[in-house]
C-alpha cells in the first residue's frame, strides 16, 4: 500500500495515477509472461496464436514464390499430358495456394482479439495445407500413369520437391505437416510402381521414404526451436517487466526519500533555531551562576549544579553542531571556503589546544613532521575540525600513561598526510562499518572512554572526501588505532622546486626526514 505522508499532502501530492497505471499494466504483464513459462507446450493461448503467426508470415512470403513454381511445373508437365489439363491443374493449385495466404493474411488481421478461436484457425490451415498436398499429388499421380521412365522421375522429384519446400512453412503447425506429406507419400508409392522400376524399386522406395521421414524429423526440430525461442523471448519480457516494475519502485523511493530528507532538512533548520536560542541563555546564566558573579552561593552543592548545566549544555551544543554539520556533509550542501593553509600548522595549533586535556589524563604526544612542507589548498575551518576530532578521539580513547604519535608529511603519489595513531583498545575489525556510521561506536569504545555522539569519524570521512582525498582507519584488538588522512597532489601548492637555468641536471629527491619531540 502506497504511504501518503503529511509532507506530500502538504504540497498536494498523493499516489500519482499515472504510475499506477503504469504499475498495473507491467503487473499484467509479468504474469503474463510468468504463465507463459509455467504452461505446457500446448496449453496456453499466447504461444499457439504465436506459433500460428509464424505459419501465417511464412506463408504469406512463400505464396508468390510458390505460384511462380506451379506455373514452371505445370510447363514442364505439358511433355507428358496435355495442355488442358496442366491448366486446370494450375488454376486448382493457384486456388488452394490463394486460400491458404488469404486465410493468413485474415488471420494476422484477427490475432489479435481476444476472442479468436485458435483452434478453428488451426483446423482451417490444416484443411488448406492437406488440400494443397492433395492437388500437388494428384498431378504427381497423372504424370505417374504415363509408361516413360522420365516421367515417373519428374513425378518423384516433384513429390520429393514440394515436400522440401512446404516443410519450413508449415513447421509451426505439426497436424499441418502430417496432412501435407500424407498425400504426398501415397502419391510416392503410387509412382514407385514395380512396372516401371523393375528391381530398382527397393532401393527407391527406401530412399523416398528415408525423404519423407527426414521431413518429419526436420519439421519436429523446427517446431522445437520455435517453441525455444519463443520460451526466450517469454523470459526476456518477464525480465523487462520485471526490470520496468523495478525501476518505477526505485523512482517511487528515491521521491520517498527525497520527501523525508527534505522533512529532515526543514526539520533540522527549525529545532536548530529552536534549540539554540535557549541553549544560548542556559549557558549565558548557567556560567554567571558557575562565576559568582552576582555573590557566592549559600549552598554549595548549587555550584556543582551550575557547572554541570554549563557542561551538559556545551555538550548539547555540540550534539546539535555536529548534527547539522554530518547532514550538510551528507546532503552535498556544505560549501568549502578553500584558502592556502599550511597543514603542519594546523596540525600544530589543534595539538596545542588539547595538550591540557592529555596531560590531565597522562599521555604524552609525539610527533613526526616532516620539514618544509608546501601550503596545500583546502578549507581551513573544516581541515581543523577533522584534525581536532581525531585528536580528541584518541585522547579520549587511549587508556592513561598511554602514548599518541602524530604525523604529517609526504605521499607517494605527491599528495600530503596526516596521521594519529594511539595505543588504546583499539577495535575488532568486524565492528570498523559500525563505528564508521552515524552514531555508532564500538563495544570496546563504550566501555573504555566517555560516552560521545558517535558523529565525529563520519563527519571526518565526509569532509576529507569532499577535499578530494582518502579516509583509512586502521586498528588493531589491545595494539591501538590509527587513522590516516590523505590529500591529494591536486591539492598541493608550488610542490615542485624551481629549476635553476644554469643546472641542467634534475633536482633531488627530498629526503624523508622525521624529526621527533615528545610533548608530556
Amino acid at each position: 500500500m502506497t504511504e501518503v505522508t503529511a509532507e506530500m499532502i502538504e504540497r498536494g501530492r498523493g499516489a500519482d495515477p499515472k504510475v499506477a497505471a503504469e504499475r498495473r499494466r507491467l503487473a499484467v504483464k509479468v504474469r503474463e509472461a510468468r504463465e507463459k513459462l509455467t504452461s505446457t507446450e500446448t496449453g496456453h493461448r499466447a504461444f499457439d496464436v504465436q506459433l500460428l503467426q509464424l505459419y501465417a508470415e511464412g506463408r504469406r512470403s512463400s505464396g508468390p514464390t510458390m505460384i511462380a513454381f506451379a506455373t514452371a511445373i505445370a510447363a514442364i508437365a505439358t511433355a507428358w499430358i496435355s495442355l488442358q489439363v496442366s491448366l486446370i491443374w494450375l488454376v486448382f493449385s493457384s486456388a488452394a495456394l490463394a486460400l491458404s495466404c488469404g486465410l493468413a493474411g485474415k488471420f494476422a488481421d484477427d490475432a489479435a482479439s481476444a476472442e479468436t478461436n485458435i483452434g478453428r484457425w488451426r483446423r482451417k490451415f490444416i484443411f488448406a495445407e492437406t488440400l494443397q498436398g492433395l492437388i500437388w499429388a494428384a498431378l504427381a499421380g497423372y504424370v505417374g500413369q504415363v509408361y516413360e521412365p522420365w516421367a515417373n522421375a519428374f513425378a518423384l522429384v516433384l513429390l520429393l520437391l514440394v515436400a522440401a519446400m512446404n516443410t519450413p512453412v508449415t513447421a509451426s503447425i505439426p497436424y499441418a505437416v502430417y496432412g501435407h506429406l500424407a498425400p504426398i507419400t501415397l502419391a510416392i508409392f503410387a509412382v514407385l510402381r514395380p512396372a516401371h522400376f523393375a528391381d530398382r524399386i527397393f532401393f527407391l522406395t527406401a530412399l523416398a521414404c528415408g525423404m519423407q521421414l527426414y521431413f518429419l524429423v526436420l519439421a519436429n526440430k523446427l517446431y522445437q526451436t520455435t517453441l525455444k525461442s519463443l520460451l526466450f523471448q517469454a523470459e526476456k519480457d518477464e525480465l523487462i517487466a520485471e526490470l520496468e516494475q523495478a525501476r518505477i519502485n526505485s523512482d517511487m523511493a528515491r521521491r520517498r526519500a527525497e520527501e523525508a530528507n527534505l522533512a529532515k532538512s526543514r526539520f533540522l533548520a527549525t529545532m536548530s533555531h529552536e534549540l539554540r536560542t535557549p541553549l544560548n541563555a542556559i549557558l549565558g546564566f548557567s556560567e554567571v551562576m558557575k562565576g559568582e558573579l552576582f555573590g557566592t552561593h549559600n549552598v554549595p552543592a548549587y555550584k556543582e549544579y551550575s557547572n554541570d548545566i554549563h557542561s551538559s549544555g556545551e555538550h548539547l551544543l555540540m550534539l546539535i553542531n555536529e548534527i547539522l554539520d554530518l547532514s550538510r556533509v551528507e546532503a552535498g550542501r556544505y560549501e568549502l571556503r578553500e584558502e592556502s593553509i599550511a597543514l603542519v600548522n594546523i596540525v600544530e595549533d589543534c595539538r596545542h589546544l588539547l595538550t591540557l586535556r592529555a596531560k590531565k589524563r597522562n599521555i604524552t604526544i609525539t610527533e613526526a613532521f616532516e620539514p618544509q612542507l608546501p601550503r596545500i589548498w583546502a578549507d581551513e575551518r573544516a581541515v581543523r575540525q577533522v584534525v581536532l576530532n581525531l585528536l580528541s578521539n584518541a585522547i579520549k580513547f587511549t587508556p592513561q600513561g598511554g602514548t599518541i604519535t602524530i604525523k604529517v608529511g609526504w605521499t607517494g603519489a605527491g599528495g600530503q598526510y596526516f596521521s594519529v595513531r594511539d595505543t588504546g583498545p583499539g577495535i575488532p575489525e568486524d565492528e570498523i562499518p559500525v563505528v564508521m556510521s552515524s552514531f555508532g561506536r564500538g563495544t570496546l569504545a563504550q566501555k573504555n572512554a566517555d560516552e560521545g555522539s558517535g558523529l565525529g569519524l563520519p563527519i571526518v570521512k565526509g569532509l576529507v572526501e569532499l577535499h578530494g582525498g582518502t579516509f583509512t582507519l586502521k586498528s588493531k584488538i589491545r595494539e591501538g588505532t590509527e587513522v590516516i588522512v590523505v590529500f591529494p597532489p591536486e591539492r598541493i601548492m608550488d610542490a615542485l622546486p624551481r629549476l635553476d637555468p644554469t643546472n641542467s641536471a634534475p633536482p633531488p629527491a627530498p629526503k624523508q626526514r622525521h624529526p621527533v619531540r615528545n610533548v608530556a
